[in-house]
């Protein structure tokens, strides 16, 4: 395992694609519970997407409904809470997550009824991160991966974490730019968190691939008052 620590622009300037990611930790003062979520896209289809934040709830739309070829894998809600639990996702199993902790199950076992994309041949990864706030802020990460080039099988890896103050983890569906394209591999990236929330959504909106980045929300909470910051970016100008 590796301790070093990087910052957001060292893990993903002058990569043309990492994908989807989550990253989750802690601001540097240790007074904030921070997340961001961010996507991609090489199609078309991909492109056409803008974050569109509903209360708590951060919901993915097609930004020119005419040109939507296949929704079921690009609209969704990355973000939801259930009491005080915060789920980020890069896809359907949003619900699924929410649907198991309303009925008093785990995010892991939510997860076990899930796999990756049917998106051969690159069998998108899912990834998934819940914040716990409840009784001391801890928080835990999921990747559900093929488990070979043919999406025979599903592998399932879920990590556990107590936050350390100004740092994060950041997990992604790809390696970098392929065809197919090559599936994240090993433990969540260290990353460092800032105080200022701001300049680390400007930090990451900033170094992605100009040419793939679409849209990216981040959001930090007081764990002490609850007191919510958001701040998002779309590529394309919402109405």
């Amino acid at each position: 395992m590796s301790y070093e620590t990087k910052s957001m622009k060292e893990r993903i300037a002058g990569n043309p694609y990492v994908g989807r990611g989550i990253v989750v930790g802690k601001s540097a003062d240790g007074r904030k519970a921070v997340f961001a979520y961010f996507i991609m896209g090489r199609s078309e289809n991909s492109r056409n997407r803008v974050f569109v934040e509903k209360g708590g709830e951060v919901v993915i739309y097609p930004f020119d409904e005419s040109k939507v070829e296949d929704p079921s894998l690009i609209i969704y809600s990355p973000v939801k809470a259930v009491g005080k639990d915060v789920i980020v996702t890069n896809g359907d199993q949003t619900d699924t997550i929410e649907e198991f902790l309303k009925a008093g199950k785990c995010f892991r076992c939510a997860l076990k009824t899930r796999a990756f994309e049917p998106d051969a041949p690159n069998f998108t990864p899912r990834i998934s991160a819940i914040l716990h706030l409840d009784g001391g802020y801890t928080y835990q990460m999921s990747i559900l991966k093929s488990a070979d080039e043919k999406g025979t099988a599903c592998n399932r890896y879920t990590f556990d974490y107590e936050p350390l103050d100004g740092v994060g983890h950041f997990i992604h569906t790809y390696v970098t730019d392929g065809n197919p394209l090559p599936t994240f591999m090993g433990e969540p990236e260290r990353v460092s968190i800032p105080n200022d929330l701001t300049a680390f959504a400007e930090e990451i909106w900033n170094n992605l691939d100009e040419n793939n980045k679409i849209s990216l929300y981040c959001r930090s909470i007081d764990l002490a008052s609850g007191k919510t910051e958001n701040v998002m970016y779309n590529k394309h100008e919402v109405k």
